[in-house]
């Protein structure tokens, strides 16, 4: 349960700051979910990349990258 919550945590903080970096408006939901599925991405490019983080810190930046690609991917397909 606790690490449901620091999951959850970690995405609305990962999700807030890549909208910030991305000029995007959003609420604390859509903020979690970019998040959670930004750590998603991020830990799979950067995976294929070579490139590993370690600790709270280190999967908040994989996060905030994989949440601006998908912002980025997302304003391709739907501009």
């Amino acid at each position: 349960m606790i690490n449901f919550l620091i999951s959850l945590v970690i995405g609305a903080i990962s999700g807030w700051l890549a909208g910030i970096l991305m000029g995007t408006k959003g609420g604390l939901i859509r903020n979690i979910i970019l998040g959670v599925l930004g750590g998603l991405v991020g830990g799979y490019v950067l995976g294929l990349l070579g490139v590993s983080f370690a600790g709270y810190i280190g999967t908040i930046i994989q996060s905030v990258i994989g949440a601006c690609l998908l912002v980025f991917v997302a304003r391709l397909i739907f501009k």
